[in-house]
């Protein structure tokens, strides 16, 4: 005697199952790995500006700059001393390709818009750039060293 066809399709149906979960599985691990290169590459929290958080100090006048955080659309929490606060009326991180830059605007008496404009060094766990004081109308080339 044959076997009968509807056997033979239940089994069929009871084959696509784990097919489908298989799948299911399968598009759950591209995603997860997806992310998780994603995370690697940006270099994890806040767009990968944590490394930015600290205090700076600007060895050439004592200026110090306290990144406090950085959030992942690169607005910055920071303070600036002179050895009191100036007001920071913007501060921001960035990236251009692999480098890490932070844009500093001022807004005091005696700084009245002056910025600074820094690129992360992580060779040498630097910020290096530029401070445009805007009462004198000149630029310095600047940098800040990490304090421990």
């Amino acid at each position: 005697m044959s076997k009968p066809k509807q056997k033979t399709s239940s089994r069929r149906q009871h084959h696509a199952e784990p097919r489908g979960r298989r799948k299911f599985f399968f598009a759950i691990a591209v995603v997860l790995m997806v992310g998780v290169a994603a995370v690697t590459l940006l270099g994890g929290a806040a767009g990968g500006f944590a490394v930015l958080n600290g205090r700076w100090l600007r060895p050439d006048g004592g200026y110090i700059f306290e990144i406090r955080t950085v959030d992942a659309s690169g607005k910055i929490d920071a303070v600036y001393l002179n050895p009191k606060p100036i007001n920071i009326a913007k501060a921001e991180a960035s990236r251009d390709g692999s480098s890490m830059k932070v844009f500093v605007e001022l807004r005091a008496p005696n700084y009245p818009g002056s910025t600074y404009t820094l690129t992360y060094d992580p060779q040498q766990d630097r910020l290096k750039g530029s401070y445009f004081q805007a009462a004198q109308q000149q630029s310095f080339n600047v940098e800040f060293v990490r304090l421990k």
